[in-house]
């Protein structure tokens, strides 16, 4: 079941990694991604372990990213891959038939080639982004309904994505909106959350 607003921590924004997913979770995200680049993966996997549980308590999806060993090792729900983490194919045999698995495409031909297995993809750059310098070139809503026309699987829009965009998201035929800043460095995360949430609602 893949829900309207997906949050991807940020570790250099205000709030720790772990605050913010509990922030978001709280304010109705349906999946928590923990993305930090940096961390060793022995820190990261202390990280999934100890929010695993709340984030189980509240039906939220807690989902690794890129770490493939940490996220098995963790149990954790899900797993986001990039184009270039490995194959997605060996890498489902690997975490097995349960665990959520994404994969980014930032091309219609990536998003042409997405086997089965994959539960959804992450549609973009939407927009340019300061929370990921090493994005692909913005495809725009345009770009964004034509990777979600050509994708097997339900896609989530991300790249510089807000409170204004649900309307157009939506209109672009994404299943739902990942979003960093907009919930990471908001006054209030949580609140920021549930506002993403009913803007998505009323679109």
């Amino acid at each position: 079941m893949i829900g309207p607003i997906y949050a991807i921590t940020d570790p250099d924004a205000p709030l720790c990694v772990a605050e913010q997913a509990r922030a978001a979770a709280r304010g109705g995200a349906w999946a928590v991604q923990i993305r930090d680049k940096r961390a060793s993966d022995a820190a990261l996997a202390a990280l999934v372990a100890a929010l695993l549980p709340e984030m189980t308590a509240l039906g939220v999806k807690l989902i690794v990213n890129d770490r493939t060993t940490v996220a098995v090792e963790t149990g954790a729900h899900g797993l986001h891959i990039g184009q270039g983490d490995g194959d997605p194919v060996a890498i489902r045999a690997r975490i097995g038939p349960e665990m959520m698995l994404g994969l980014s495409v930032e091309t219609e031909a990536h998003a042409a080639r997405t086997p089965p297995g994959v539960d959804y993809v992450g549609a973009g750059p939407v927009r340019a982004t300061a929370s990921k310098p090493d994005h692909a070139t913005p495809i725009g809503f345009d770009g964004l309904a034509r990777l979600v026309r050509v994708a097997p699987a339900p896609a989530v829009a991300i790249g510089g994505l807000g409170l204004g965009d649900a309307a157009a998201v939506k209109g672009a035929g994404a299943a739902g909106m990942a979003v960093v800043s907009a919930i990471s460095r908001a006054p209030d995360p949580e609140a920021a959350t549930r506002a993403l949430v009913d803007a998505w609602r009323r679109a």
